[in-house]
């Protein structure tokens, strides 16, 4: 596959897979919704890595890096289905734009990364005020719970941090075995969650739209994209990957207002424009700091 091709396709799932989230939810319970979808992925990843063969390390560090890939889909993806319940997909996008900067936060104190510039904490600083424009958005204007925007930041953080400790471990694996092993770690940990706090099934509750959106999450948003997103972090500098996290909310804010009838406030696009502008000063900002200041120091030389 063309790696253009792939990039649209990363852009395209990751701005649907929030209301696809939401929508997977209707006439099913959260928690029976994701525990579809994850054993859905894992049968069909289980039979790609069977026919191609794939070999799916067993060592400690292996199954190291699928502890730590786990923690991002099971505290990601539960508390994400859990908060949508009550918070519109496309403020679910949004905050998980977020993810770059609280991942940069998290490998300073974990992986002794260098710490922040003033650009970066500029980003930061920027990153919160639209969060908080955000909530307030959510809260005042919407009259909605906190609790739904408290499981969107838990689940960015467990997403964030997974991300982290996964650079941790040192190990050349081909994405579809971590996947897999990932994938074979959660899915009966969604399967406990689900028989415990609900236990049910009640298939005659389920809306065809619902079905439809667990079985285009688990082909689509946790395998194609996946595949696609290796794909271009193979081929295309990472500034260019980086795009997609200011590209996505966007997207997702405006297929949120137009398919499921999601109120976008004026707080909301502000908060929403703060904060893709903090991640263009996050991700991009020091490069750009640095080619100016070169330029005025060899002009005054």
């Amino acid at each position: 596959m063309p790696v253009q091709a792939s990039y649209i396709l990363v852009i395209i799932i990751w701005s649907t897979t929030p209301l696809g989230i939401v929508i997977s939810s209707a006439g099913m319970s959260p928690t029976l919704s994701v525990f579809l979808r994850m054993a859905i992925a894992l049968a069909l990843c289980c039979i790609i890595v069977l026919i191609g063969r794939y070999r799916v390390p067993v060592s400690r560090q292996a199954w190291a890096l699928y502890s730590y890939s786990s923690l991002g889909i099971f505290g990601g993806m539960l508390l994400s289905y859990l908060a949508a319940q009550t918070v519109p997909s496309g403020v679910i996008s949004l905050i998980f734009g977020l993810a770059p900067v609280l991942s940069g936060l998290l490998a300073q104190r974990l992986l002794r990364e260098a710490r922040f510039s003033i650009i970066k904490w500029f980003g930061l600083a920027l990153s919160l005020v639209g969060l908080y424009l955000v909530c307030m958005s959510q809260l005042n204007e919407l009259a909605l719970a906190p609790q739904g925007l408290i499981y969107v930041l838990g689940a960015v953080s467990c997403f964030s941090l997974s991300g982290v400790m996964i650079k941790r471990v040192q190990l050349a694996i081909h994405p579809l075995a971590s996947t897999f092993g990932a994938l074979l770690l959660v899915t009966p940990m969604f399967g406990l969650v689900w028989w415990f706090s609900d236990g049910q099934l009640n298939s005659q509750s389920w809306q065809v739209s619902a079905v439809l959106a667990t079985v285009y999450l688990s082909v689509f948003g946790s395998l194609v994209g996946f595949i696609a997103y290796f794909h271009v972090l193979q081929k295309l500098k990472a500034s260019t990957v980086a795009l997609t996290t200011l590209i996505t909310p966007g997207f997702a804010m405006l297929l949120g207002a137009w398919i499921n009838n999601e109120q976008i406030t004026l707080t909301l696009l502000v908060g929403a424009f703060v904060i893709m502008v903090s991640l263009a000063v996050f991700q991009f900002g020091e490069s750009g700091w640095t080619s100016l200041t070169n330029k005025l120091r060899r002009q005054l030389l």
